[in-house]
């Protein structure tokens, strides 16, 4: 069955009795698909919102229970990273290093801002994702995912899945 045009646009048009038999035939099983398919297309759509190049984890050695996460993450609208995990380690934060009196200092960040159109480079030395507690060594050549946590000026929360390669 075909939705009116308008309907599929999700304008609200004035449905006919036909329409409405047509709508009310749906099964559940239907409608839980177009609303999957919907919150599929959502969170594509919240993901193109910030794009992400050259996400790489730094390789570890055996002793190491820790490790940074490095990136470029350009936003489309104004946007802060608010949180930050990877099943591979227990604790997972956005950090910033910086010099303070001489000394090098790196600290968690409550949030970092992306603005609009303009490129954040996580790096080492600067800000980073610190990945602790690591639950293995992360290996030259490995996948390691994350997911940022963004949040909008308008409050509204969303996640960006980083399939982040070691070097």
């Amino acid at each position: 069955m075909r939705l009116p045009p308008a309907l599929s646009l999700g304008l609200q048009v004035p449905m006919g009795l036909s329409t409405m038999r047509a709508l009310s035939s749906f099964s559940s099983s239907t409608m839980r698909c177009l609303l999957i398919a919907s919150a599929l297309l959502l969170s594509l759509a919240a993901q193109a919102q910030v794009k992400v190049d050259d996400p790489w984890v730094r390789a570890t050695v055996a002793p190491q229970k820790s490790t940074g996460a490095f990136m470029q993450l350009t936003a489309t609208k104004p946007a802060k990273v608010v949180a930050a995990s990877s099943p591979v380690a227990d604790v997972v934060e956005v950090h910033e290093m910086k010099m303070v009196d001489g000394v090098m200092k790196m600290r968690a960040v409550d949030a970092l801002p992306l603005p609009a159109g303009q490129a954040v480079a996580l790096k080492p030395g600067s800000y980073h994702v610190m990945l602790m507690g690591l639950k293995n060594p992360i290996k030259a050549g490995e996948t390691v995912p994350l997911t940022l946590t963004l949040e909008g000026e308008d409050k509204q929360r969303t996640v960006v899945e980083i399939k982040a390669v070691a070097r």
